[in-house]
């Protein structure tokens, strides 16, 4: 499924299941704490933190979709083409960064 599509989905997903969109700062608020359940896997499964027994049957795609589902709420509320914007992004960032990586000796 592309960008556009996803974006379709959720909208009909809202229009379908919900009542409507949560306001654009309920839903940065929702965001936020999305990211943050994402923080607190990566932290603890990936990073030096040890994994708290609730947290070891955590989904880390169940909760990277989350903040995906919301993004998308986000941008269809504020009529942002996500696909378009995310294709200018990939753009300028090939162009920006075609060599940047390769020639970084902290990635060596």
């Amino acid at each position: 499924m592309d960008v556009k599509n996803a974006q379709e989905q959720v909208d009909i997903w809202i229009k379908t299941h919900g009542v409507r969109y949560f306001n654009e700062l309920t839903n940065m608020a929702q965001l936020t704490e999305e990211v943050g359940e994402v923080a607190r896997i990566i932290a603890r499964r990936y990073g030096e933190q040890s994994e708290k027994e609730s947290d070891k049957g955590k989904d880390l795609g169940e909760e990277l979709a989350d903040v995906l589902f919301v993004v998308l709420c986000l941008a269809n509320q504020t009529g942002v083409d996500l696909q378009d914007a995310f294709d200018k992004k990939l753009d300028i960032k090939t162009k920006r960064d075609h060599d940047r990586h390769q020639n970084n000796p902290k990635l060596k």
